[in-house]
């Protein structure tokens, strides 16, 4: 006999959420060794002891967790996925019934917590997971990525000259009336412009001769024009890329298991050799630590440069062949 489903929506349904995520989910298992409870008084001090009550911090975190693991940046976007899934909700101490925090206030709670704190969660995940022998520390790899920031290049504005700005400093209350944003002083050097518009200049009997009209993606600088949607984002392009704003992002990754030791943001206007130094100051604080020590550093070439081979060779380190695409340092405590 043929069989038909009907589907009729319950009013009451007993249903044990632990029950139905699998002892070998993934999420099942970070939320057994993951223990988030000291976030509770570590951001204490950010609330009031009145009104209503807020998103449990430990949850916020969470999510920031389950958003880069699931690859979503939308606060939005995460909210419904989290809300489809039995173990993510089962992650975040969630009922199948229960509403989870409006995207809004995920936005809200990022903006509330300073850098530190997120530093701080980073550094204790780092402490639990070299208890737990993830992190051997004897040899590092760094390599950096940029980050498109969410702006347009139609959108930048050329910079004014110091003097306008102060002007316009002066004078807040007419632009608060007019809802505008003030503008960016220049402060690149004299020569450095006369070097640009020179540059520009090449630019445009270039554009002429080939007949194209199209200039404005190429006549742009950092030292002459910014965003006035993302004031810290930055031009920059990598090759065979299209020119875009970004960000720029370093990360330092364990090679013993691929664990993640260090990860910064930075502008995008600057080479990868002028991050390696404090790059590797930090990341060797943080296993100092946790009692390990940095024996190997590799990196590709983008980081070689004669001043992080002078600083290298002057801590005593050695095997720095500029052919091969690796950096050896040995931790020997001197600032790099």
């Amino acid at each position: 006999m043929q069989g038909k489903k009907t589907f009729k929506d319950e009013k009451e349904l007993l249903f044990s959420l632990s029950a139905h995520v699998p002892e070998h989910n993934f999420y099942r298992r970070l939320k057994q060794q993951l223990d988030l409870s000291f976030l509770t008084e570590l951001t204490r001090g950010y609330y009031g002891k009145c009104g209503q009550q807020s998103v449990d911090p430990v949850v916020f975190f969470k999510l920031c967790l389950v958003g880069y693991l699931e690859n979503i940046t939308s606060d939005r976007k995460l909210i419904e996925h989290c809300s489809l899934r039995l173990d993510l909700l089962y992650f975040l101490d969630y009922q199948l019934d229960e509403p989870l925090p409006w995207h809004s206030t995920v936005s809200r709670t990022r903006q509330l917590y300073p850098e530190a704190l997120f530093e701080s969660l980073f550094d204790r995940v780092f402490s639990l997971c070299v208890e737990k022998g993830m992190v051997r520390g004897d040899t590092q790899a760094v390599d950096s990525a940029p980050v498109k920031a969410n702006a347009s290049m139609d959108s930048l504005l050329l910079k004014q000259p110091l003097e306008s700005v102060q002007q316009q400093e002066a004078d807040k209350q007419r632009m608060l009336q007019k809802n505008s944003k003030p503008a960016q002083p220049i402060t690149a050097p004299a020569h450095q412009l006369r070097k640009l518009e020179k540059h520009h200049e090449n630019l445009r009997g270039t554009f002429t001769s080939l007949g194209s009209t199209h200039e404005k993606a190429q006549l742009v600088s950092n030292k002459t024009h910014y965003s006035p949607h993302d004031p810290d984002a930055r031009i920059s392009v990598k090759p065979g890329k299209a020119r875009k704003l970004n960000y720029h992002c370093s990360m330092v990754v364990d090679t013993a298991k691929g664990f993640i030791s260090h990860v910064r943001a930075d502008f995008a206007d600057g080479r990868d050799s002028q991050h390696l130094p404090s790059l590797v100051t930090q990341v060797q604080g943080r296993l100092r630590e946790n009692g390990l020590l940095m024996q190997e550093l590799l990196a590709d070439t983008g980081y070689s440069n004669g001043s992080n081979y002078f600083m290298l060779r002057a801590a005593g380190h050695h095997r720095l062949d500029s052919r091969v695409r690796d950096v050896q340092a040995r931790d020997s405590g001197l600032p790099l």
